[in-house]
């Protein structure tokens, strides 16, 4: 770990108490844990939106009786192998599937793939994850 320096903020007090009620519903040690949280989240965020590689997890809820739609899904990944780190299907119950795809890789090709999955008829739902490499995140 760095060295930790000390810095203050100035803050609206209505702010602050709305921030310290998060720190404690959230389960913070401190505000300072919350703080380093937000900052890094903003730095993931810059990642993605400088198009850096980073990675995430693309979650589609499918329904498998939707004809064509477990094959697609499939073939899709495969053509992105050089993105696709590893997937994998839970069956929630007889008429819905839940595939999480972990991804990593230059974040517009990432949202473009997680947009094509997302997009097919049949996916009930999808979700992109996004996070980080951890390469530039202390």
């Amino acid at each position: 770990m760095g060295k930790l320096v000390r810095f203050s903020i100035s803050i609206e007090e209505g702010l602050l108490s709305s921030f310290d009620e998060l720190v404690q519903e959230r389960g913070y040690q401190n505000r300072s844990e919350a703080i380093r949280d937000a900052i890094r989240r903003q730095l993931v965020y810059r990642e993605w939106e400088a198009g850096e590689e980073v990675a995430g997890v693309i979650t589609i809820l499918y329904d498998h009786h939707r004809p064509g739609v477990a094959e697609t899904l499939t073939g899709l990944q495969h053509h992105a192998l050089a993105h696709v780190i590893v997937s994998m299907h839970i069956h929630l119950d007889q008429s819905n599937c839940l595939e999480c795809i972990a991804v990593r890789g230059e974040a517009r090709t990432i949202e473009a793939l997680a947009d094509r999955l997302m997009s097919l008829k049949g996916v009930k739902h999808g979700e992109l994850t996004a996070t980080s490499t951890g390469k530039k995140l202390t």
